[in-house]
């Protein structure tokens, strides 16, 4: 049985994802900020794994799949460990984590995803420490608005929760 809790939690990483499928500036979506507030919220550590993968996936396949899904991937299994950090935390070091969270990952995102990038893209970089640093320095406006969008839907999606845990505690109770 699905509980209250997880329901509301599920329904809040379904609208997240729905953000990859509106209008936006590149990379200035919710799927970071899933990825952590899944990994902080899910009592069900499984779970709390899947599915901001499987909202990323299915939204994958309307967007369409790419060569550099591999690093995309780990990177949002990476912040759903975070998400856990942030989940074990002492009520008072909560707010601190939640502040500095989405820092850490779009900046694990930056680097991973660009990594493979530089990899898979030998037509546009060579395969030295010139060509690696080019495709960083290429990939530094995309970036702000990577760590723009996991810091506005990481606010929004933990106040919103703490917000209902505050209002109708009902919800979130098992």
């Amino acid at each position: 049985m699905v509980s209250k809790r997880n329901l509301l939690i599920l329904s809040a990483i379904v609208l997240a994802a729905v953000t990859r499928l509106l209008p936006h500036p590149p990379n200035f979506t919710a799927v970071g900020a899933l990825a952590l507030f899944g990994g902080a919220m899910f009592s069900n550590r499984l779970l709390g794994f899947i599915a901001p993968l499987v909202a990323m996936f299915l939204t994958d396949l309307i967007l369409g799949l790419h060569a550099t899904m591999g690093s995309v991937y780990l990177s949002f299994s990476l912040t759903v460990f975070l998400g856990y950090f942030i989940g074990n935390s002492r009520k008072k070091d909560t707010y601190i984590k939640i502040f500095f969270a989405p820092v850490a990952s779009s900046l694990l995102f930056f680097l991973l995803t660009n990594f493979q990038m530089w990899l898979v893209s030998a037509e546009f970089y060579t395969r030295d420490w010139q060509g690696l640093l080019t495709c960083y320095t290429a990939a530094i406006p995309f970036y702000s608005s990577t760590l723009a969008g996991d810091m506005f839907f990481t606010y929004t999606l933990f106040g919103s929760y703490f917000l209902v845990e505050q209002k109708i505690p009902s919800l979130i109770k098992a």
